[in-house]
């Protein structure tokens, strides 16, 4: 992303932490962040994605995406496709895995190889994986949502690894494993 078209970012407070959204002057988003461990964590993590961004009041369109963000991590559910992305710097094929994986409702999940062929190219689930390890711009692209083959967890790149997935999978009344009685 060239730092120069950053405009501003704001931490917000959800249920599972605060969190942050980065936009540029046309108040499409160019990157956001699950919670980090603290408000001055997540600026931290923001001041070293996107050093050109100053935290401000951000645009009522980004606001309206964060408050969404936070209706999700709070209740599981919304909608988030209709999040305006600033996509320029992210390359063709994450880009691609993006679009594809913005389309998973809240409550369902895809693996890795079915987002692989989904975009024409079986057998590059590993490709697919990398491409959401970079993703900038979690939950908006709900990354959270592809899983390995058998419903098994797979990686996650956000502070807590696979557990912060299974959490926000959870949420959304998703369980890879048979739930508990605690968990019901």
């Amino acid at each position: 992303m060239s730092q120069d078209v950053v405009q501003g970012y704001a931490v917000y407070p959800t249920a599972l932490g605060e969190c942050a959204i980065v936009w540029d002057a046309t108040g499409a988003v160019v990157g956001s962040t699950l919670p980090q461990g603290g408000a001055e964590a997540v600026r931290s993590a923001v001041r070293r994605w996107y050093p050109a961004a100053v935290e401000a009041q951000p645009p009522a369109v980004v606001a309206a995406a964060a408050a969404a963000v936070g209706h999700l991590l709070e209740r599981g559910d919304g909608d988030l496709t209709g999040v305006l992305l600033s996509m320029a710097a992210v390359a063709d094929f994450d880009r691609r895995v993006y679009q594809v994986v913005r389309d998973i409702p809240p409550g369902q999940t895809l693996t890795y190889g079915q987002v692989a062929t989904l975009l024409g190219a079986p057998g590059s689930a590993q490709a697919v994986g990398q491409a959401l390890g970079r993703n900038p711009f979690p939950p908006i692209v709900p990354c959270h949502r592809v899983v390995a083959a058998g419903r098994k967890v797979g990686g996650f790149s956000a502070r807590g690894g696979p557990q912060t997935k299974l959490r926000l999978l959870a949420l959304e009344g998703v369980h890879l494993e048979q739930p508990t009685l605690f968990d019901l």
